[in-house]
């Protein structure tokens, strides 16, 4: 298979991704849309992935967003699967209706998802995985919770049979990607200091290098359903 896949920012970058589909055999195709490259058109690739992005083009939206909007609802009519991480996940959940606003606890650092029940995705039903957002979304109509976090209680959805799926929590991050985002990127804002729970400081997310290694696996499982789902 060849995938595309839309980058929002230089620091949110596809990370093991793109290892994973090489290790696979199949193809793929970066477009950075930040740095002026054209949307991609849906029918010269057979899968779809909207990586991170930084959240302040949540409340303002850049000026390729439009097109990337209607890329994404042409995935949600069509057949072939679509993937969000972060940016991409709130994208994909408000084209199928759902609310995205700040929550009440950013999250940062190592934090554990619990499984849904009614989850639709082969996981553990207790995982760790890497945090980095103060929006959240609502579950759309029509989709199933992957489960959720203390802080975040939809950490993910899937929609149309696992065709599509959107990740707020983050399972593709490495040590460099992570180190690349802590030297760039300012945390998420919490908005008092009770508020700030969830947030870990560089120290923290760094301790135990073994997390990364966990996350490995727990990729695989997904983008394996992810692209088997059609």
């Amino acid at each position: 298979m060849h995938i595309h896949l839309l980058q929002h920012g230089p620091d949110h970058g596809p990370a093991r991704i793109t290892d994973w589909l090489t290790s696979m055999g199949h193809s793929y195709t970066v477009f950075h849309l930040y740095a002026g490259e054209l949307t991609p058109r849906p029918n010269e690739c057979d899968a779809l992935i909207i990586l991170d992005g930084p959240e302040a083009l949540i409340s303002q939206p850049p000026t390729w967003f439009k097109a990337e909007d209607k890329l994404i609802n042409r995935y949600l009519d069509g057949q072939k699967p679509l993937l969000g991480i972060g940016l991409g996940a709130h994208w994909i959940a408000r084209a199928l209706g759902a609310v995205v606003a700040p929550g009440t606890y950013p999250e940062t650092g190592w934090h554990t998802v619990t499984l849904a029940p009614e989850s639709t995705l082969d996981l553990p039903e207790e995982f760790t995985a890497f945090m980095w957002h103060r929006y959240v979304f609502s579950l759309p109509d029509d989709a199933f919770s992957l489960g959720g976090s203390e802080a975040a209680p939809v950490q993910g959805l899937s929609w149309d049979s696992g065709r599509v799926i959107g990740l707020l929590c983050h399972l593709e991050v490495t040590p460099a990607s992570v180190k690349q985002l802590l030297s760039t990127t300012p945390q998420p804002v919490a908005s008092s200091p009770a508020a700030s729970r969830y947030l870990q400081n560089d120290a923290q997310i760094n301790e135990n290098p073994n997390r990364f290694i966990h996350l490995a696996p727990l990729l695989d499982r997904l983008m394996t359903q992810w692209l088997s789902a059609v």
